[in-house]
């Protein structure tokens, strides 16, 4: 089982940093899931964490000049790592001007993700600044607990606003209340509601569009023959909204959410070579 990697790039460098910045806003512990051609970040619904559970998958080639791995075996050509995402995320800070960035596995007296930055000095020597991170190898028994979550069979699909206008209205209304409804129809109609005993308050957001996989196909979707100004709806932690619109960094080129009434709520980011899925469960 072995892993080595390398960045060159400093742009490559700087946006490999921001997801990672990302992951460690929204989870404590997850896993890295590591392959040929990509890497995943992965955190399941366990209670734990509050039944949230995240998907983040990133296209190795469009970040790593080098990339080697060799998986637990032939036929399973993958390795799974748990490990503390703030921990990279902290060794990725000092490697902002770096000339290059290595990422190796190793296993001196512990398995550790080892992170060697070479800094630009002014003599002809070079800087190197490493950080040994812990990480927890996961056996291929317990694989099948980190599968991606299928998208569920969703009431309404549908762009979300920009993120930054979206986040200050939820940070207004965390002030108010625990919990916040999302609602949207399939006319490009989203509501952000907060209803306690004092103050009832209602952000409306008109004209986002639907994607069309909410109108084609209809295999994913229960929004065939839906009524497009019927809302759907659905009840979540307002801190775990907040948390993800206030710690993502990834910028996406787009936006959107699927609506599960009453279930489940499925934030999908997408920026080029990133994908990024959060899903947030209806409180009860």
């Amino acid at each position: 089982m072995r892993f080595r990697a390398k960045i060159v790039d400093l742009a490559c460098l700087n946006h490999f940093s921001r997801v990672i910045n990302t992951i460690a806003k929204l989870a404590k512990t997850c896993t890295l899931r590591l392959t040929v051609s990509k890497l995943y970040f992965i955190l399941s619904d366990k209670v734990a964490n509050g039944g949230v559970s995240m998907w983040c998958e990133l296209c190795q080639g469009n970040f790593f000049d080098e990339f080697q791995m060799e998986g637990v075996a032939a036929e399973h050509n993958e390795i799974y790592l748990e490990l503390v995402p703030e921990n990279l995320s902290r060794a990725l800070k000092t490697a902002q001007s770096a000339k290059t960035v290595k990422i190796k596995l190793t296993n001196k007296h512990c398995p550790c993700l080892r992170v060697a930055v070479e800094l630009p000095s002014l003599s002809s020597s070079s800087r190197m600044v490493t950080h040994d991170i812990p990480v927890g190898v996961i056996p291929r028994r317990l694989w099948n607990d980190f599968r991606e979550p299928s998208v569920p069979d969703f009431d309404v699909s549908i762009y979300l606003p920009v993120l930054k206008t979206m986040k200050s209205v939820v940070e207004r209304m965390k002030n108010l209340s625990n919990s916040i409804v999302i609602e949207a129809n399939l006319s490009g109609e989203m509501n952000l509601k907060i209803e306690t005993d004092l103050v009832s308050v209602t952000t409306h957001f008109k004209d986002l569009g639907n994607p069309p996989w909410a109108s084609e196909d209809g295999c994913q979707s229960s929004a065939q023959g839906r009524d497009l100004e019927s809302m759907a709806e659905a009840r979540i932690d307002i801190k775990k909204l907040q948390q993800l619109l206030a710690g993502q960094q990834v910028n996406p080129t787009k936006a959107l959410c699927n609506i599960v009434s009453k279930r489940i709520v499925h934030f999908i980011l997408l920026h080029e070579d990133v994908s990024l899925q959060y899903f947030i469960p209806a409180l009860a």
